[in-house]
């Protein structure tokens, strides 16, 4: 009874500590002993930080490990697993949360977007992302996820949501989860396919861009034979 009273108060002191200061001030030990309070209500969680720092070396790197590794860590169950994997995915998709006042009209507004989408995503995922006349983004849609190295698109998919949702530009990206902002031979006959799908239901095909880590590259510009056709695509680049 005496050390559940110790750790309750333990937790209640760290728990103000953060309302009061925020993260700023915690090692990151200590960051990851406050999340695992959630999950574990009746153990000392700062132990478990500790092993779980020391494993895979960086707060960045646990919230970036296979469920299955976290699960090998004494301690770590699959609730605080699924915790642990569940954080990275909200701050994407609150970070990168559509502004629906705010014109998306360049590739640095889209790309700098879809890199905080993208962030702590482990799989290669790509997105559609679809926009009307005034460069508001109508919605950003998954259409195809795949391994560490390989992401599949559906087709049928991109031309069902640019047809639903009246979209009269699109833009379609996906990532690299090794960090390698590297084109390879199929991202480019992936983006001369993607032209010739957008032209046959004339939609304005912005670009495809690869994001890796908190870079992204254009593949349509530096694709051969691409050639700026209108003067609101040069401003797209600028």
């Amino acid at each position: 009874m005496a050390d559940k009273n110790v750790h309750e108060k333990h937790r209640q002191r760290v728990k103000a500590r953060f309302l009061r200061e925020g993260l700023s001030g915690f090692e990151k030990h200590n960051v990851l002993e406050m999340l695992l309070f959630f999950t574990i209500p009746q153990k000392d969680t700062n132990e478990i930080a500790h092993e779980l720092i020391d494993r895979f070396g960086s707060l960045k790197t646990v919230f970036e490990a296979p469920i299955e590794e976290l699960l090998k860590v004494n301690g770590v169950g699959e609730h605080t697993a699924t915790l642990i994997k569940f954080i990275p995915s909200l701050w994407a998709e609150v970070s990168g949360e559509i502004d629906k006042k705010n014109k998306y009209d360049s590739v640095n507004k889209i790309g700098k977007l879809l890199v905080k989408r993208y962030a702590g995503i482990t799989k290669e995922i790509a997105y559609l992302v679809l926009l009307d006349n005034s460069w508001h983004i109508i919605d950003i849609v998954n259409i195809g996820m795949g391994s560490v190295n390989q992401v599949f698109l559906d087709t049928r998919k991109v031309v069902e949501h640019c047809i639903r949702t009246n979209a009269s530009r699109a833009l379609v990206s996906h990532n690299h989860p090794n960090g390698e902002l590297i084109p390879s031979t199929e991202d480019y006959t992936t983006t001369e396919m993607l032209a010739k799908l957008f032209r046959s239901i004339h939609v304005d095909f912005l670009e495809h861009l690869l994001i890796a880590g908190d870079k992204f590259d254009v593949l349509l510009a530096k694709s051969e034979g691409f050639l700026f056709q209108r003067a609101d695509r040069e401003n797209f680049y600028r």
